[in-house]
């Protein structure tokens, strides 16, 4: 079977996701490949379809029981074999598993890092392994905002493993956490880095700082968006039971979930939130990863997190089915302080309190917010998105064009070897130690920038971070380097506008300020308008979307699934637009395999055509 034909007949979509097919056709040629994709960007899918077009079984490496169970579970339901062996299955099922992976019958076998290792000697040595993926590939890396050392042992498969391709698969890794995992697994092929743009999540930040604020607005955001599952992310684990209680005192069904509380209770939340039993977990760092829920429609953080990889991992477990998803971060002075004798105590303080501070400057910033996400990441983005908080009060901005130039100057004739306070040093002509050693008064730019203060220096430079006309390299003593896109403001190929430092007389001499208009302004549009855009022909009916959510309940209980593994919500939302009467209509609907459409296809015809009356 084609890989097109399988990625139809098992999983319903009738085309790849970017850089998917690419990637696909690498491993089938034996070649290596780092992945690089947004949460919900279809990474497992890079690794499922060759494992189904090729002999043999896929081996995933996985780092949590959970992940593991939630993976065989969907695949399972679109009539895959696929199984995972761990230390939470019993003798009997360990027994079982063993044999049907020696008898060739399993295409996917889900593992642990420590169960590889392990079974390296016994089980792997007697069967064809068709490649190896290595899943949440960051842990590997020390770099990484999720390091585990169990991962450290990675290195062995190309010794032990000859001629099997090593597919490293990762929704969160800035560039040193990439050539670190390519180094530590001996990765000899391409990386592919997908968009970390995820355009149905909305994006924004709050400035409530007390308990009693924060409480009122998450009371009134959950109240209209009744049914929906969320995640409140907490600091502590005193947060995440006293949010959890208030949320329950408010009739809300909500859990708290935190690494105090025993593995069973842990497991219980965990199921009960995938079963949609409750509607709310408050949760600490510890449901990251294990968290692989299809319909959470939303993600609160009620502390700021250490870094934008931590960050931007935890609202990913929001709309992980393409279809709208809301985020909000709660931020105070408080949380800093909390986080920064957290990075005064780790063993990485100078890398984490940089990352600290790039979390600081998202949260204060007056920049496109997705913007910043994609540029932390290495993804420029030229244009705001229109539909984060910021965007939808733009602030008053002028044309920053040749201040920024003058920066960048400065740091290309500085050798790029300048951090950003020796960068404004230069610019202000200021006679420093740092100056004078490096002889950079002799610069061309020094002191071309003396009309600006340090303060608004310093604020304009963060501007041109978050924009992506520089990156600061950690790595080597937080030196500035010049973007593509901060060289072609160099050249002149590419206007900036910078946003005016708290009044309009801060900002340089001679400047035109812009007022943002209706005719130059990004259109406000909410996340939930911008997805399925192109199907507004079809009015959704929320009472038949009610009725077949109830329907699919029903279908998910009988099984013991998880109601978003026997269809997505965006698949139950196409389903009320479109209406299919016919099995053929119904196979119709993005996301519905053949496995589905006989299991499923009848029920909900049924349903639509009672509802309709046709």
């Amino acid at each position: 079977m084609q890989i097109n034909e399988i990625l139809k007949s098992y999983f319903g979509y009738d085309s790849f996701r970017p850089n998917q097919e690419a990637i696909i056709q690498e491993v089938m040629q034996s070649h290596d490949c780092l992945v690089l994709m947004p949460t919900g960007g279809g990474k497992s899918l890079c690794y499922q379809v060759p494992a189904l077009a090729m002999e043999g079984t896929a081996v995933v490496i996985s780092p949590l029981i959970s992940l593991m169970h939630d993976q065989v579970e969907a695949l399972k339901a679109n009539g895959i074999p696929a199984e995972a062996l761990n230390s939470g299955n019993d003798v009997t099922d360990d027994v079982i598993i063993r044999r049907r992976c020696e008898a060739g019958e399993l295409k996917l076998l889900y593992v642990s890092p420590e169960k590889l290792i392990s079974e390296i000697p016994y089980l792997f040595s007697n069967i064809k392994i068709s490649l190896f993926a290595v899943d949440e590939a960051h842990c590997i890396s020390q770099w990484g905002h999720d390091f585990r050392p169990e991962y450290s042992q990675l290195g062995l498969l190309h010794e032990k493993f000859r001629g099997i391709p090593v597919m490293a698969l990762t929704a969160t890794a800035d560039k040193i956490t990439r050539e670190d995992i390519i180094n530590q697994l001996h990765l000899n092929g391409q990386t592919f880095v997908s968009s970390f743009d995820r355009p149905n999540l909305s994006l924004s930040v709050r400035q409530e700082s007390t308990k009693k604020e924060k409480l009122k607005f998450i009371y009134h955001f959950i109240a209209r968006r009744p049914e929906e599952a969320g995640i409140i992310y907490c600091l502590s684990r005193k947060n995440t039971e006293m949010v959890a209680e208030a949320l329950q005192s408010h009739g809300i069904n909500a859990e708290a979930y935190h690494a105090g509380l025993s593995a069973q209770q842990r497991a219980s939340v965990q199921e009960r939130f995938k079963m949609d039993q409750i509607e709310v977990v408050c949760a600490t760092i510890a449901f990251g990863m294990g968290i692989d829920k299809g319909n959470v429609r939303w993600v609160i953080h009620y502390n700021m997190p250490k870094s934008i990889e931590s960050f931007y991992q935890e609202i990913g477990r929001a709309g992980r089915d393409g279809a709208p998803a809301d985020t909000v971060l709660f931020y105070s002075i408080a949380d800093i302080i909390t986080l920064r004798s957290f990075c005064e105590e780790s063993g990485q303080r100078s890398v984490n309190l940089e990352k600290l501070q790039r979390m600081e400057e998202y949260a204060e910033s007056r920049v496109c917010r997705r913007r910043i996400l994609l540029n932390y990441f290495g993804e420029t983005s030229a244009k705001d998105c229109g539909h984060c908080d910021v965007c939808k009060n733009p602030p008053r901005t002028f044309d920053g064009t040749v201040l920024t130039q003058k920066a960048l100057s400065a740091v290309v004739r500085a050798g790029e070897r300048v951090a950003i306070g020796t960068c404004i040093e230069i610019l202000r002509g200021m006679q420093t130690p740092a100056v004078a050693r490096n002889h950079y008064n002799e610069l061309k730019t020094f002191g071309v920038g003396r009309d600006v203060s340090v303060r608004d220096w310093q604020a304009y430079m963060l501007q041109m971070l978050q924009m992506g006309f520089f990156e600061v390299a950690y790595n080597m003593h937080n030196q500035m380097k010049v973007t593509p896109l901060g060289w072609k403001v160099l050249k002149g190929e590419h206007q900036v506008s910078l946003v005016i430092v708290e009044n309009e007389e801060r900002a340089p001499r001679q400047q035109r300020v812009n007022r943002p208009s209706r005719e130059s302004s990004i259109p406000v549009v909410h996340a939930e308008r911008v997805i399925f855009e192109d199907e507004i022909s079809n009015v959704e009916d929320k009472k038949l979307f009610e009725y077949l959510r109830k329907i699919r309940k029903n279908l998910a209980d009988e099984q013991g699934y998880p109601p978003y593994i026997v269809l997505s919500d965006k698949s139950l939302h196409e389903l009320t637009r479109m209406k299919p009467t016919t099995l053929q209509a119904f196979g119709l609907i993005s996301g519905i395999g053949e496995f589905k459409i006989k299991k499923y296809g009848d029920t909900f015809i049924k349903a639509i055509k009672k509802y309709t009356g046709k």
